[in-house]
């Protein structure tokens, strides 16, 4: 099972990924962050109560890695909790490098199955809520965990 560490401003985060549910988006997210992708970038987007947005080389929300990903929505974690990572896009297998971290479910249930869930935060939660736009992502790191 692969698991990451994501390393923010503001703190870490440890996510486990839906590697079942969403296959294609975690190996993207997968090869990104190994390829050191993510590094220095910011949470571009941030609405207090509803995600944290991250991934976009340029910084404002209209940049990606250069191709697109389909979406993913019919695997069994296709909910947008608490803590959930899940792929930004501009309309339906329009994803790339952008993902966002829900703050709850209050705001997020119209997400479900319209973008992809393939991944959780386990630990770090509160830095969800303290991370404000701007800023950084200094690092991301994937791990085996058996």
């Amino acid at each position: 099972m692969k698991t990451a560490k994501m390393v923010t401003a503001k703190g870490e985060m440890s996510i486990v990924f839906f590697e079942e549910d969403a296959p294609k988006a975690v190996a993207n997210f997968i090869k990104l962050s190994e390829s050191g992708f993510y590094n220095g970038l910011t949470f571009h987007r941030v609405i207090p109560n509803f995600v944290i947005q991250g991934g976009c080389p340029k910084g404002n929300g209209a940049g990606g890695p250069g191709y697109t990903i389909p979406c993913e929505l019919t695997g069994g974690n296709q909910y947008h909790d608490r803590g959930v990572l899940s792929m930004a896009h501009a309309g339906r297998n329009t994803g790339g490098s952008q993902f966002f971290i829900c703050h709850s479910r209050e705001n997020t249930a119209h997400l479900d199955r319209n973008h992809t869930c393939f991944g959780n935060v386990v630990e770090g939660l509160e830095v969800i809520d303290a991370i404000r736009q701007g800023d950084k992502i200094i690092s991301i790191t994937i791990e085996d965990k058996e």
